[in-house]
């Protein structure tokens, strides 16, 4: 089968100008919101959680439940994946995503609900694991729909700009997290914070959710699944297809995100506590004030990232990125460990000039990775899994390993890096731009048959 490279789009027209830009807002305001939500979670595991629903364990115990469950909701994120991708790829994009940001908005909404264990007794830890399973299992088949919507729509040479649109909503999301965090701890005492004021950035979601709901809505269909509608290409077991012909796919997704997801994750969650009072002594205002500052960063370099991407090619921009990550892990710690603001908050932000290569192409590369009729499950079940070997337990892997020096916190961002750098520049540069029509083909199947075409093989 010959290869080709169209847009997914006609240039030019003026309703397709206006589709674009809704699609844009509709991924982007969702994604932000859907992460809000998810962070705003991360960030309480490392404040409150603990003290107010594992208190029996004591203070180093209730910590690390709190990490841990964090980290369990990644564990269904794959199931997520696998029923979001399945929906998605039988019923299209659009459904799926509004089911998974309902789905995202009330477990967060009953989690600023819930009776401590102080009132509830040991149901008030096994409410909030479940809602926080509810949010993974959310999470896991958001992601993939919001890029695929992103990426189908955009026109030729721009997938790496319009596919950072859903990634700049995870830095978006935290700002927006940190920002209400900051908040509501500055306008309240320790005890109003630790008695009430925790429930605050949970209940706002309800908000949170309606506006994206309302956006969403207006967005139209993919045409790439559009079009297989018309052509009657959509399979009856598109996960069965997944798994016969394109687990090697799936497996370098998982290990291309895996580095970024773990370091994103210490970004959100981690680094907070480690600066804290517990930590390297600074008030929590100054940590949530860095972390502002690193969400800052985030923002800009990964909306940089899908930019360049479009120019160099997405394979090379995500090795400068996970070079940039491994070269920079020890001096960022020697940095922190001044315990100064401006330090520290510099340090984060030089971290995300490695974060947003790494991640701001991944829609676009994701989406030419895998062909039409699967590529829903194959983008949200590689994306799940790398979620797993990365972020789901980083914080805690980190609060281990400090314990014996932060250098080894470092050499784990330096090790994980250079797994997913390894990953990715096994990815074909010529799958770039390459036709998301085509049904049939992977990334594997686009090398051999370059291969054939130039005479090496």
């Amino acid at each position: 089968m010959s290869i080709t490279y169209t847009d997914t789009l006609g240039q030019g027209s003026a309703a397709n100008k206006r589709e674009e830009r809704k699609v844009l807002a509709g991924t982007l305001v969702g994604t932000t919101i859907e992460w809000y939500d998810f962070f705003i979670f991360a960030q309480a595991a490392g404040l409150v959680l603990g003290t107010l629903f594992f208190e029996p364990m004591g203070e180093s115990g209730s910590q690390i439940a709190a990490w841990v469950t964090l980290g369990i909701s990644f564990l269904v994120r794959p199931l997520g994946a696998v029923v979001a991708g399945h929906m998605g790829d039988r019923f299209g994009r659009k459904i799926v995503l509004a089911i998974t940001l309902i789905g995202m908005g009330t477990a967060t909404v009953m989690i600023g609900l819930l009776p401590t264990y102080a009132t509830i007794g040991v149901w008030a830890p096994i409410l909030l694991v479940f809602f926080r399973l509810l949010q993974g299992f959310s999470a896991g088949g958001e992601w993939g729909g919001a890029a695929l919507m992103a990426v189908e729509h955009a026109p030729r040479g721009k997938r790496g700009l319009f596919g950072s649109a859903p990634q700049i909503g995870v830095p978006l999301g935290m700002i927006l997290a940190t920002g209400v965090l900051f908040a509501v701890r500055a306008t309240m005492t320790d005890e109003q914070f630790l008695e009430w004021g925790w429930r605050i950035p949970f209940l706002i979601s309800f908000i949170l959710i309606i506006v994206g709901a309302v956006i969403r809505r207006a967005v139209e269909e993919s045409p790439v699944f559009k079009e297989m509608q018309r052509l009657k290409k959509d399979e009856s077991a598109p996960l069965g297809e997944l798994f016969r012909g394109h687990t090697k796919s799936v497996i370098l997704a998982a290990l291309i995100f895996a580095a970024n997801n773990a370091i994103g994750y210490l970004v959100i969650a981690w680094f907070s506590k480690y600066g804290g009072p517990k930590g390297l002594g600074m008030t929590s205002n100054e940590v949530l004030t860095a972390s502002l500052v690193g969400g800052f960063g985030w923002f800009i370099f990964t909306l940089f990232g899908g930019w360049i991407s479009d120019k160099i090619g997405r394979r090379l921009a995500f090795q400068i990125g996970y070079l940039i990550l491994i070269a920079w892990s020890i001096p960022m710690f020697m940095m922190m460990n001044t315990a100064s603001l401006p330090m520290f908050a510099i340090a984060l932000f030089i971290l995300t000039i490695g974060l947003g290569p790494s991640y701001g192409p991944q829609s676009a590369m994701y989406a030419e990775m895998f062909p039409a009729k699967v590529r829903f499950s194959g983008v949200s079940i590689g994306y799940a899994i790398g979620a797993i070997i990365g972020g789901a337990f980083a914080p805690l892997i980190a609060d281990s390993l400090v314990g014996s020096g932060w250098i080894w916190v470092a050499v784990y961002m330096m090790a994980i890096s250079a797994v997913s750098l390894i990953a990715v520049s096994m990815v074909p540069n010529s799958i770039q731009d390459r036709d998301l029509h085509d049904h049939d083909i992977d990334a594997a199947d686009v090398d051999v048959l370059e291969a054939a075409k130039d005479g090496r093989i």
